[in-house]
């Protein structure tokens, strides 16, 4: 992780950490930097730490971290909304990215609800890149890792953004929703061909939320983080309802990155509309729980700036992380979006 932060570091002292306020989130001018410089990470908490870091550096390459966080005291509590947190952290690496996996020691959450949706508002994912995707689709069988998808989709030649992609959707011990995915020529981050020669997993392209209004969703994640739309699609017909389980699926999604670091894209299902909302008493214990981690130059500014409903906030405002075991962050806030998904925005330590 190390590396990251010192990437991520000088790209905020490249930047500058100027922001303007204002009464309400506007979007930014073209001179003025992103609030979001950086998704750092993407995080979900897991029910056996060392299954979960099994799983994806046997199964899917990723490299362990070196080191173990566990993460006690006021300052967690505060910022996580747990009181009386004790958690073991690992940080895993494909490629470029990076995978935090939360175990809570105590107090022990709830499972993922076995009627879980692709389609429910706490529906989150990683998508893992790919080189091949019939390799890795018979790695995952001879693994027998638990499908979501019926197999392999490549979305048809008549969606000019999406078609000859392709993707599987699969779950992970825990029952945590992730994806493969392939891109052909022409489609995709330019690394992806880069990287392909003999690696058959790649890196995290983007972490995906079900959203439950796109334009909602933009005024925070764009207008007010800063995040550019790099891209937008609306998927439907067989292949997608079967990469997605859900019969009827029709998506309008939208592609959004920061300066580094993998996207966020905004899954908004046009129909079916039966998606339920994430749980209100949802808590970063309960094993449904996800967190999208954005590098800020100044976490007391980024609070000021948002300024966003008292329901959104999980921790009371920005907190002081203990300069030992501060997971390579100074300060850090965390909030939930407009569909309950968690955001830490915080500041990187060089």
């Amino acid at each position: 992780m190390r590396s990251l932060l010192r990437a991520v570091a000088a790209l905020l002292a490249l930047a500058g950490s100027v922001l303007a306020g204002a009464a309400a989130p506007t979007a930014p001018a073209a001179s003025a930097p992103a609030l979001a410089r950086a998704v750092v990470s993407v995080g979900y908490t897991v029910s056996d730490l060392d299954r979960s870091v099994r799983f994806f550096t046997d199964v899917l390459g990723f490299t362990r971290e070196p080191g173990e966080t566990e993460l006690a005291g006021e300052a967690w509590e505060r910022l996580a909304g747990v009181f009386g947190l004790r958690a073991r952290v690992a940080r895993l690496r494909l490629g470029d990215e990076e995978l935090e996996l939360t175990e809570c020691l105590a107090p022990r959450g709830r499972p993922i609800p076995e009627d879980m949706r692709g389609n429910d508002r706490a529906f989150q994912h990683v998508a893992i890149v790919v080189s091949d995707m019939a390799q890795a689709y018979r790695k995952l069988r001879d693994e027998r890792v638990a499908h979501a998808s019926s197999g392999p989709q490549r979305l048809p030649a008549w969606n000019p953004n999406a078609g000859g992609i392709e993707a599987f959707y699969f779950r992970d011990p825990d029952g945590h929703f992730l994806e493969l995915i392939a891109f052909p020529q022409g489609k995709g981050e330019a690394k992806w061909k880069r990287a392909a020669a003999g690696r058959l997993f790649l890196g995290l392209d983007h972490t995906a939320i079900v959203v439950a209004d796109t334009e909602t969703s933009l005024r925070l994640y764009r207008d007010a983080l800063g995040l550019r739309v790099a891209g937008e699609s609306e998927n439907w017909g067989s292949e997608q309802e079967h990469l997605n389980g859900v019969f009827g699926a029709r998506l309008r999604i939208t592609a959004l990155r920061a300066a580094a670091g993998p996207g966020i894209e905004l899954l908004e299902y046009l129909a079916p509309r039966n998606g339920r909302p994430a749980p209100a008493d949802l808590r970063a214990n309960d094993l449904l729980y996800w967190q999208t981690t954005l590098a800020v130059g100044d976490a007391a500014e980024a609070a000021r700036k948002l300024r966003p409903p008292a329901s959104a906030w999980v921790s009371p405002g920005e907190v002081a992380l203990p300069p030992a075991g501060g997971a390579g962050f100074r300060r850090a806030l965390t909030l939930r979006d407009p569909d309950g998904h968690a955001l830490r925005l915080a500041e990187v330590i060089p």
